[in-house]
């Protein structure tokens, strides 16, 4: 479809050229789209609305004018003038059947990088589901932008340094339990870690100093900044330690994110910039755009020169040290020197929103001219008393979350279809399960909070995962039934085109306007609707067409169409990172 409105494009603009010559308002192609509804034709040319005041004619006569070029054009079959000025536009059904033979998505992203930061967990803590957001739609993006022909690092920004690792320290060598730490490494370190925590508080009188600097902080964090500093310094047995909780927490991560199907292209966490943090502040005052204020280094920001007053941004503290401020600015320079990047999607939580703000206005004082996108996302919560946790801390393990998943997914596959077999049970349970996961997620709005409740995400109804997974199993089971009879897909018959036929044609065409658009606006619920809109398009069709028993010209056609509804909707799904399933 995109292909065609670009063509209807040049026309209808070829139209008022004719007219008002190379006027400026008409150097960018025409607004075409979508139409909102059937009765309005497949596409409408909007244009003339906002090319009135600018051509100075009113916008329906602006409308007449390209309407006449528009529908003699040899793809179109009819168009009208319709409202304020709208140019409504049928193609021709050999056009809509033409184009549904080939639905390959355009290299719109070749010879570009986008660098994507996406999960960025901590070390030494065991994932939880306050990473799930982050790591499912950037894994999303990720493949959106890759099928677009885009070049795309995905990068793995792990919490790995900071004041965290003193303490930790402190913890490993007074309570560590080492058959535990064998067992299950990255759950004792949470547990010492709660037991520091909790210790501290008990030595501070349950007050922390804020002011770590203070001299009247407890001795067990004076202790951790000792060792902190011996870390920092380059200790041996320090920074064996350190690798050590990197290396069983890598482990860890690996196991969930295969679980998942989640894969990066490098893993740079916040130590790999600990050179260049330095080097950093030095530019950053060198040109003037960080000033010492009250012991510590800051950007300062205004109105008039960053267009947006801002609080100051902390790039060096009042002790030297520097904090994920600084990293980020380090990254941020050399993502764009290292890999060239155009683009960088940063994707966290709503509640970063300020600092990714004084982030990326500093990066633009830089001159980093780069794309720099803040992929904010609202939290998730669960209702009370759906997974048990394993800390006492209230924190629910991803593997919890994603093992009730597959739990609840199994009972529901047993229950809709008892003849499966305990190998079919267990696949349909993971892929199904998982799906319903990320798909929950997905389908929502990224920048709205999402309340996850198991009933919805599993239901075999509505805009879910398994609706759409059944839909697809649907689909493969009629085509199986077909090629036991020895009945083949052939050519859509346009001749027999029933409306229904017709319409879901129409909307395959805009399965590559969808991930286009998940490309342009890093918000993957535009394909989930999508793809939604495709299946349900999909049951019309079923209601009100035989397909089997069909006549030879008419099954094979129908077979076609459905070959080509699923492969969409697999490829769809596959996109989000959700399988689909022969049978269920």
């Amino acid at each position: 479809m995109l292909e065609l409105m670009a063509k209807l494009s040049t026309v209808a603009k070829a139209a008022l050229q004719g007219e008002f010559g190379d006027h400026p308002a008409l150097v960018s192609d025409l607004s075409i789209g979508r139409a909102t509804k059937r009765e309005f034709g497949d596409v409408q040319i909007s244009a003339a609305m906002a090319l009135g005041k600018k051509l100075g004619r009113p916008p329906r006569d602006l409308a007449a004018l390209m309407l006449k070029s528009v529908a003699a054009d040899e793809l179109v079959a009819r168009a009208e003038v319709a409202g304020p000025g709208f140019v409504n536009v049928w193609f021709k059904d050999q056009v809509i059947v033409d184009a549904a033979t080939s639905l390959e998505l355009r290299p719109i992203g070749r010879g570009q990088t986008v660098v994507i930061d996406y999960s960025s967990p901590n070390v030494a803590k065991p994932m939880h589901i306050g990473h799930i957001r982050s790591t499912i739609i950037g894994e999303a993006l990720k493949r959106v932008l890759r099928a677009l022909s885009y070049q795309v690092i995905a990068d793995n920004h792990l919490g790995d340094w900071g004041t965290q690792f003193g303490k930790l320290i402190v913890a490993y060598k007074r309570w560590l339990d080492t058959d535990a730490f064998a067992k299950a490494p990255v759950e004792e370190l949470l547990r010492i870690y709660i037991k520091y925590t909790q210790e501290e508080k008990r030595e501070a009188g349950e007050e922390i100093a804020e002011d770590e600097a203070t001299k009247s902080a407890p001795p067990i964090l004076q202790e951790a900044r000792r060792e902190l500093v011996k870390l920092q310094a380059g200790d041996a047995k320090n920074v064996a330690l350190w690798k050590t909780f990197i290396e069983v927490s890598m482990a860890e991560f690996a196991r969930i994110y295969a679980r998942l199907d989640v894969s990066f292209d490098v893993t740079l966490g916040e130590s790999f910039y600990n050179d260049r943090l330095a080097a950093t502040v030095a530019l950053l005052q060198e040109k003037g755009i960080a000033v010492e204020s009250e012991g510590a280094i800051a950007v300062f920001f205004s109105k008039e020169r960053d267009g947006e007053e801002l609080p100051p941004f902390l790039v060096r503290k009042g002790d030297g040290g520097f904090n994920y401020g600084t990293s980020d600015v380090a990254a941020v320079l050399y993502r764009v020197e290292h890999w060239s990047a155009g683009r960088i999607l940063i994707v966290v939580d709503e509640r970063q929103q300020l600092h990714f703000k004084q982030l990326f206005a500093t990066a633009r004082r830089l001159g980093v001219t780069a794309s720099l996108e803040h992929v904010w996302f609202g939290l998730m919560r669960l209702p009370e008393g759906v997974i048990r946790t394993r800390d006492g801390e209230g924190l629910i393990y991803l593997d919890d979350f994603l093992d009730e998943a597959e739990r609840r997914a199994e009972k529901v596959a047993t229950e809709h279809n008892p003849a499966l077999s305990e190998t079919e049970r267990r696949e349909v349970a993971r892929v199904v399960g998982l799906g319903a996961v990320r798909y929950n997620d997905l389908s929502k709005d990224r920048r709205t909070m999402i309340t996850f409740t198991w009933d919805k995400a599993l239901s075999l109804t509505g805009n879910t995962a398994p609706y759409l997974q059944y839909a697809y199993a649907r689909m493969r089971s009629i085509l199986r039934k077909a090629s036991a009879e020895d009945y083949a897909p052939g050519p859509i018959a346009r001749e027999v085109l029933s409306p229904v036929e017709r319409d879901l044609l129409t909307r395959l065409l805009w399965y590559p306007d969808a991930v286009e658009q998940v490309a342009r606006t890093a918000c993957p619920h535009i394909l989930c609707d999508y793809l939604f809109d495709l299946a349900s398009a999909m049951s019309t069709f079923y209601a009100e067409h035989p397909v089997l028993k069909a006549e030879p010209e008419i099954r094979s056609s129908r077979l076609t169409l459905i070959d080509r509804v699923a492969q969409v909707l697999s490829d769809g799904l596959g996109l989000l990172g959700i399988g689909v399933l022969e049978r269920m």
